[in-house]
């Protein structure tokens, strides 16, 4: 392939020579090479090649306030000048991680008052396996150690995260999950709902919570983990049976309710978090992504009163990270909620932009290739299917990826979950853009159909 900047070449050569990519055929991609963003503003990117490719995916689901924000590399540069690092360790902390928990508190979920910072919401996820059995053995409970999560859930790749998480692909390699964690079926209705009618599918499966809560026995259970919305399992929109049905079985129960809120929380539902959207009230939530709006890696817990009274009284908790807290990022969160409350981004979302993105995205459903289009605030999905009466796939064709590669070339960036194509662009995405985002979202399935027919 030739190159109209004989960077791009040099660059791909050391992604050849040099890079092993995280989530990547190494084969593939050495064979063709990546794709070097260089810059971006706004809902945009720019290859090397001078390419503007509207973001649809935000990053990976992070970048809330759009790209090019002056005001997150000024309060990190400034931050950088002031105090670069310290940590949280030995009886120490500094204003920014402070100010910064008090500012998530004030939006968090009433009740919640208590943030754990980490280093990404990977290790979020790390930090609630240890936390929810230390809990438990402060209780006078060390045999309640099971974590319950959900088949296709996903919660990082660190070993507790990937193990909390139930894809398979990830628990082929490493010998995972780790013992002391279960799964239950996710609730995909499209996918796997057969005969039953969503709301019957939704019953069904929050039924499976309880029926593996009384199957473990509930005296070696500690939690259940679920996303409010599964996001890299394919923006699985639980039926509306379905939470409802899960908040009565937790009620039942002694266990703990944690929401991954990684990819839900700080706007993307239209609600601070998505246990708002759900009515929800979780023991403890992890946060990450739109927390820093991705400029900066940075995770945490948030930490329901009671739990964290509990922690507190049992002495020493041996956990925490080098970079919990760390000044720059937390200096980075505190503008990025400045600007999210201030601009009133979240409010905008709920009440103007989602409603318009979620009506134009399901124009798309009069595609021939389109078998479902569903969505929530800045969250969508399009199911591609050989048949839409039967929801059956183009088996073995790799639909998706062919999608995604039109995508690509024609200035859109859609994820491919094995046949779904899904999107979740930046807050801040004007409704010109979602016009421009749906127009390319349908050329792109029209040139799929084009090769499938072909």
């Amino acid at each position: 392939m030739t190159h109209k900047n004989p960077q791009t070449r040099e660059w791909q050569t050391l992604s050849s020579d040099h890079h092993l990519a995280p989530f990547s055929d190494f084969n593939q991609l050495k064979e063709k090479g990546p794709r070097i963003i260089t810059h971006a503003k706004g809902v945009y990117l720019w290859d090397s090649e001078g390419n503007q490719i509207l973001d649809g995916m935000a990053g990976l689901w992070c970048v809330a306030v759009g790209y090019g924000r002056d005001e997150l590399a000024e309060v990190a540069s400034k931050q950088m000048r002031e105090l670069p690092y310290y940590n949280l360790f030995f009886q120490t902390a500094h204003p920014p991680a402070l100010e910064l928990a008090k500012a998530i508190i004030d939006v968090a979920p009433k009740g919640m008052s208590h943030v754990f910072f980490t280093g990404s919401g990977s290790e979020g996820n790390d930090t609630v396996l240890r936390m929810v059995r230390h809990y438990w053995a402060l209780k006078g409970k060390p045999q309640k150690q099971t974590i319950i999560g959900r088949i296709n859930g996903y919660h990082g790749s660190t070993v507790a995260g990937a193990s909390l998480g139930g894809m398979s692909g990830m628990h082929e390699q490493g010998g995972l999950p780790i013992p002391g964690i279960v799964h239950i079926p996710q609730p995909y209705w499209f996918g796997e709902g057969g005969d039953m009618t969503p709301d019957e599918f939704g019953v069904w499966a929050a039924e499976q919570l309880e029926k593996k809560i009384l199957e473990v026995g509930e005296d070696n259970v500690a939690a259940f983990i679920a996303e409010p919305i599964q996001g890299a399992g394919g923006v699985i929109i639980p039926p509306e049976t379905y939470w409802p049905k899960i908040k009565e079985i937790l009620a039942k129960y002694e266990i703990l309710f944690v929401a991954d809120e990684v990819i839900c929380g700080f706007g993307r539902t239209g609600q601070w978090f998505g246990a708002d959207y759900y009515d929800l009230a979780p023991d403890l939530m992890t946060i990450a992504k739109g927390l820093t709006s991705g400029y900066i890696p940075m995770g945490g817990v948030i930490v329901r009163d009671t739990v964290a009274k509990v922690l507190s009284e049992g002495g020493d908790f041996n956990h925490g990270f080098t970079y919990s807290g760390h000044p720059v990022a937390a200096a980075v969160g505190l503008e990025n909620i400045r600007i999210l409350r201030e601009e009133k981004i979240v409010e905008k979302v709920h009440s103007q932009t989602a409603p318009y993105l979620q009506k134009r995205l399901r124009e798309l459903g009069d595609h021939p290739l389109v078998g479902e289009v569903r969505g929530l605030g800045m969250l969508g999905a399009i199911e591609l299917v050989k048949d839409k009466a039967t929801r059956a796939r183009y088996e073995g064709r790799g639909v998706g990826m062919i999608c995604r590669q039109f995508c690509f070339d024609n200035g859109l960036i859609m994820r491919a979950v094995g046949d779904t194509m899904i999107i979740a662009p930046s807050l801040v995405i004007s409704e010109a853009e979602i016009d421009e985002l749906v127009a390319k979202a349908r050329k792109c399935l029209d040139l799929t159909l084009s090769v499938l027919q072909g």
